[in-house]
């Protein structure tokens, strides 16, 4: 037997109670493992030493020979003693867990304890992922130790006992606070809450979820070929093999992960090891995925993540995400993470408190989502109410039909369905297209009427000997094209359109389709050209020159009496009138085309390039929107050209058979005076620029002040022009000022040649450089410029945006700059809502008083008021790709987060430059960003009170919530930005519609 070789009988006596109390910890207690702190300077006692040492001390006290039997018998972990020996005394320092493997325990025999010796029956281990798993059964005993044999604490003889310091103390308090945490946590996990938190934490982007695992690997094992070099591929190259190719940083951290985990400092790995690690990173396992994470913060392999190294993945992922504010700030950020997840200050976390972090996913992300999903029941109920749900009645022979798919119920049930449905199809698109319906209707059926008025006319005429069925075709699409060239400019007669609006016709005339009719015009006119023009020059002309003395004689009165030539023809009035149209008429439809209008060949923004380099060399110069405004105005001269050649017709004589000019002259008129309107009224609006500021991503915000009279709706736009740049171009812009501020303001992305030339001259030239700075709604700061440019105002004019307050919920949706239009409407309703509040308090005070004439007014005025404004709800999605766009209107956000207390104006932010929520790049930021918001009450990307989402909306789900939030309302969707989400958003308003009982109705855009 091994005992001290001096020492008290109270020591000696003291090795059985250790014994015991070693026996009795390992079958009846957990706890967690201590502080490595303890473990220094200290001798460490290792297998059968230990286990020899205390089995003698054991079997020499008398009663514990059987705890080293006992002690292996139990299949959890077992423990690493640590001791301090010296000539005297030997002191259990701590007590830390470690496998049994360790100690040769699997390869001993099975143990016969005692005879009296009461211990608990062996239990198999657990998987780290199940139940339990966290918590392991080896415990930090030292300390309990410690306490019951305080005399261990020192060597000394002396019989005082140990008086811990208040420091030791405080840190006891907070290590058993901690195990209490952790014992909590382990009862509050869930299977539900692993495979939420799961969802958080993806390596593999969830647009390749759906592909089989054998297709993702065949991927990067193509992905290995391309980019190894002698059968290894670089650790800088392991993003892009795995699909990361914007996140190498990123990725490069994943790699540095899975090395530790092979205790291995790798720059290159083979196909094999490739393998190995896209097995771990694809594990569907929520442990398997928070452990890589755990890995790649816990760097120096310790088993625990302290500041310095949440701060290092929160730079990592910021870096991922392209999120420079972010990294500068990331020693706050890890502060943050610590002080939520360390409440007992001991400078570090576990992964247990990691697990928790993310399986509270749920409830950390929470703080902003207004839109809460709505139950099943609640759903299938709004379905019903659209026609989505079905109840037919048990069926009989009475149900009707033929044969025998007639008499099956569930036949009829199906055929009932069937038509059902497809009633409910037409219905939806009966209401939502039936004003367009009547338009074109009409519109065709005039045309329609015209082509045959003339075909029957010039078919009983003598010159159908002559020229055959080519001239009553020629002079069909004619009398058309004279239809058509006047009713093209009605849709571009802004001021008309902007007054009829507001007047009965809008619920009769879609409005806002008006550029889309005038591009329908435009169409219809190229086509009788091609029908006039073609007939003519290819058909009736050659057919003239090649008529015999005979069949001349019938025309001679219109061709004179000797016959023309083709070159004589084309030479006379009506050839070079008709020619020169044509080719006028040309010039100006090419290069309104979209790939013609919409490149840009200097610095047009990334679409206007990629349209531009599709041209052709010669033609890329002739794209933008000045290609498109100037040669517009040759139209101008095509007009003077057609009444001309309208005057000069072969066959007809009669000044009254003559009809272009009655068919143009009311239209040209009256945009003609639109004209004249923008350039008089421009000159009596005039403008005093108050402020100028250059927000991120190149948005110039102009503050001006309001002209006398001018009166606006939210949702309008003006346009503007700067005489210095040029005197002719004028530029739509959508006014951000709601229409009871006292001054005007417009944001302007400088995309163009006419912008970027309006910032040179604000910014460079006029302003001090002091003002760039962000723009405030709530104090207009008074700038000093050094020369003010002129400005010149023109509008306003209607948009669809400005009828919003004919639905009961609003959708609004913007891309990027396109989320002008609709802070005016935000800044509306939060106006409407002070006036209301206002209001409602006069209606309190006066109710109180005995003046029941004042109640009755003031009930009149919020009567009046509440039938004015329909709309009781807006839900606005702002989606866009740079972080720093959310500084173009961080004041009016903040403005309706602090004022609108009821919950009447939503706002959701989108960044797209971000990997979706549920990636592992994101995981950390999504975190931070919640604690940040809970304390701080700001939003750590956009710097507002409103959260910023990552990724894209899922816009069915976005219709889904408000259809379940809203039903049997009207939903007005607004939308503002590119044409392919413009598509996708009219068909969920029109499949929604179907669906639901919530009617939702689509507007879109167009300058």
């Amino acid at each position: 037997m091994w005992t001290p070789s001096r020492g008290s009988n109270a020591r000696r006596s003291g090795h059985r109670r250790i014994a015991d109390y070693l026996a009795d910890d390992q079958t009846t207690t957990t706890a967690t493992a201590t502080d490595a702190s303890d473990n220094e300077s200290y001798t460490t006692a290792y297998g059968e030493e230990f286990f020899a040492a205390a089995a003698a001390a054991a079997a020499g006290s008398g009663g514990g020979g059987g705890m080293l039997p006992a002690f292996l018998a139990d299949q959890g972990d077992l423990v690493e003693v640590m001791l301090e020996l010296d000539e005297e005394s030997m002191v259990v320092r701590s007590v830390t867990p470690t496998s049994a493997t360790l100690y040769g325990a699997a390869s001993l025999p099975a143990p016969h304890p005692p005879a009296g010796f009461v211990g608990v029956s062996p239990s198999p281990r657990r998987a780290p992922s199940e139940g339990g798993g966290r918590l392991s059964r080896c415990s930090s005993t030292s300390s309990r130790i410690r306490k019951k044999f305080a005399w261990l604490r020192s060597p000394s003889p002396s019989p005082s006992p140990y008086r811990p310091t208040p420091a030791e103390l405080q840190r006891e308090a907070a290590m058993a606070a901690r195990e209490r945490r952790r014992e909590q946590a382990q009862l509050n996990r869930s299977r539900a809450g692993a495979r939420r938190a799961l969802k958080g934490l993806r390596f593999i982007s969830r647009t390749t979820g759906s592909v089989e695992a054998a297709e993702l690997w065949r991927r990067v094992e193509e992905r290995f070929n391309d980019l190894a070099r002698e059968g290894l591929l670089s650790r800088d190259d392991f993003g892009e093999c795995i699909g990361m190719v914007d996140s190498k940083e990123f990725a490069v951290g994943i790699f540095d992960a899975l090395a530790r985990r092979r205790r291995q400092n790798l720059e290159r790995i083979t196909k094999e090891e490739l393998y190995d690690f896209w097995l771990q990173i694809s594990d569907q396992s929520f442990d398997a995925r928070l452990q890589i994470f755990f890995d790649m913060v816990d760097t120096n392999v310790d088993g625990r993540i302290t500041r310095e190294e949440v701060q290092e993945l929160i730079v990592l992922s910021a870096s991922a995400n392209k999120l420079a504010k972010l990294k500068e700030q990331g020693e706050e950020y890890a502060a943050l993470i610590m002080e939520e997840l360390d409440p007992e200050n001991l400078g570090y976390i576990e992964l247990w408190q990691l697990e928790a972090l993310l399986l509270e996913r749920d409830t950390y992300m929470n703080y902003s989502r207004p839109l809460s999903t709505a139950s099943g029941a609640q759903w299938s109920q709004n379905l019903g109410g659209g026609g989505g749900t079905l109840t037919v009645p048990g069926g009989g022979a009475d149900g009707g039909g033929c044969g025998a798919d007639g008499d099956n119920p569930l036949e009829r049930r199906r055929m009932s369905w069937g038509v059902r449905k497809a009633a409910a199809r037409v219905r939806v698109a009966a209401e939502e297209n039936w004003r367009r319906a009547w338009v074109l209707a009409l519109w065709f059926a005039a045309m329609a009427a015209l082509f045959v008025w003339k075909f029957v006319q010039y078919r009983r005429m003598a010159a159908f000997q002559v020229m055959g069925y080519c001239l009553p075709t020629a002079k069909g699409a004619a009398e058309t094209l004279k239809l058509n060239m006047a009713l093209v400019l009605l849709p571009v007669c802004r001021n008309t359109l902007t007054w009829l609006r507001s007047s009965w016709a809008r619920f009769f005339v879609p409005f806002d389709d008006n550029i889309t009719f005038h591009k329908m015009i435009a169409t219809a006119i190229v086509v009788g050209i091609t029908l006039h023009a073609g007939n003519h020059l290819a058909c009736d002309f050659p057919r003239v020159i090649a008529a015999s003395p005979e069949e001349y004689s019938l025309v001679a009165g219109a061709f004179g009496a000797d016959k023309p030539t083709y070159a004589g023809l084309l030479s006379g009035t009506e050839g070079i009138t008709g020619v020169a149209m044509v080719v006028l008429m040309t010039v100006s439809f090419t290069l309104a085309t979209h790939p013609f209008r919409k490149g840009e060949p200097k610095q047009g923004g990334a679409s206007g390039n990629a349209v531009t380099s599709r041209l052709p060399a010669p033609l890329n110069r002739l794209t933008g929107f000045n290609a498109f405004w100037y040669s517009h105005h040759l139209l101008g001269i095509v007009y003077a050209l057609l009444l001309v050649h309208g005057y000069f017709l072969f066959l007809v004589r009669r000044w009254y058979e003559k009809t272009t000019w009655m068919y143009i002259s009311v239209p040209l008129v009256l945009y003609v005076g639109e004209r004249m309107l923008r350039a008089l009224r421009s000159n009596a609006y005039t403008v005093k620029i108050i402020k100028v500021c250059l927000l991120p991503g190149s948005v110039l915000t102009i503050t001006m002040s309001k002209p006398y009279g001018f009166r606006y709706r939210s949702g309008q736009y003006i346009f503007l022009q700067c005489p210095i740049i040029s005197p002719f171009e004028w530029h739509p812009f959508s006014i951000t000022s709601a229409p009871g501020d006292d001054y005007l303001s417009v944001h302007i992305r400088t995309n163009g040649d006419w912008t970027q030339e309006l910032k040179r001259i604000f910014v460079e030239n006029y302003f001090s450089p002091h003002l760039n700075r962000r723009a405030s709604f709530s104090e207009l700061g008074a700038a000093e410029p050094r020369s003010l440019p002129k400005l010149l105002v023109d509008g306003p004019y209607g948009a669809p945006a400005q009828d919003f307050r004919n639905y009961d919920v609003l959708l609004l949706v913007g891309l990027g700059i396109g989320a002008t239009p609709f802070i005016s409407i935000l800044r509306d309703l939060l106006n409407n809502i002070k006036i209301a509040d206002e209001l409602m308090d006069l209606a309190m005070e006066t109710s109180r008083s005995e003046d029941s004439a004042n109640s009755f007014s003031v009930s009149t005025a919020s009567s009046n008021r509440k039938r004015a404004y329909r709309t009781s709800r807006a839900h606005f999605y702002w989606v866009t790709r740079e972080a720093g766009s959310f500084e173009w209107f961080k004041g009016v956000m903040n403005e309706v987060a602090e004022m609108d207390k009821k919950g009447v104006i939503e706002l959701h932010n989108y960044l797209t430059s971000v990997y979706e929520e549920r990636d592992a790049r994101t995981t950390l930021l999504s975190m931070v960003q919640a604690l940040n918001h809970a304390k701080h009450g700001v939003d750590i990307v956009s710097g507002t009170r409103v959260r910023t989402h990552f990724a894209r909306p899922n816009w069915k789900e976005v219709f889904t919530r408000i259809a379940s939030k809203h039903p049997n309302s009207t939903v007005g969707v607004f939308y503002c930005g590119a044409p392919m989400l413009a598509k996708e958003l009219k068909t969920l308003s029109h499949e929604m519609s179907h669906k639901t009982g919530t009617r939702f109705h689509f507007h879109k855009e167009y300058f």
